[in-house]
């Protein structure tokens, strides 16, 4: 399983590159756009193709589920912990039908103790950060949780089998992807490995 990470800020030619990555086989895009409001959410989802939409995972305002067929939303590490820690009430509104929904986590031990049933989990950074110098990894080895957990941090192709030897089902990319030269070329290579390593 790969699930690739939008970049934070806009790079050129980006939904160019996206659609190219979907034609390639991406399955999980996780749209995480800090500085863009709502509008320009809509802005950036109305860009892509339909037929991609149900490939998507929003990190910020869920409520987009009931305007576009997205595949599901995505808790940041605090929102997951204000939100859902209150029970029920958030999904109030919210037209979760047939639609996943993951979140973040940065301690093993908060994630094996989390009664939230999420469909997968985002746990960082294993290896040290290709986006975010200073971000240094910590080889968390997760063989002993029976959860659905993928590993992200310094994630690239050669740290595909590394990863999967720690216990990850999957991987998520951010800096492997869009800090690379060729971006496309970047995630085919990275595919390939997983499929070698049968991480897919």
């Amino acid at each position: 399983m790969i699930v690739v990470i939008a970049p934070e800020k806009d790079i050129e030619n980006e939904i160019l590159i996206l659609h190219q990555l979907f034609e390639e086989g991406l399955e999980y895009y996780h749209l995480r756009k800090p500085e863009k409001d709502y509008e320009a959410h809509v802005s950036y989802l109305n860009q892509i193709d339909e037929k991609f939409h149900n490939r998507i995972v929003t990190h910020y305002f869920h409520e987009l589920i009931n305007e576009f067929n997205l595949r599901g939303i995505h808790f940041q590490e605090q929102k997951r912990r204000d939100a859902l820690e209150n029970g029920s009430e958030y999904f109030i509104g919210l037209n979760m039908m047939g639609k996943i929904m993951s979140s973040s986590f940065h301690e093993p031990e908060e994630l094996e103790n989390c009664d939230i049933e999420f469909d997968y989990h985002l746990l960082s950074p294993v290896f040290s950060s290709i986006s975010k110098k200073g971000y240094e990894g910590r080889g968390f080895d997760v063989n002993t949780i029976d959860k659905t957990i993928i590993g992200m941090g310094g994630i690239n192709v050669n740290t595909v089998e590394a990863t999967l030897k720690l216990g990850f089902k999957g991987i998520g990319v951010l800096g492997g992807i869009w800090n690379a030269e060729h971006a496309v070329e970047s995630f085919k290579k990275i595919k390939k490995r997983c499929n070698e390593k049968r991480l897919i």
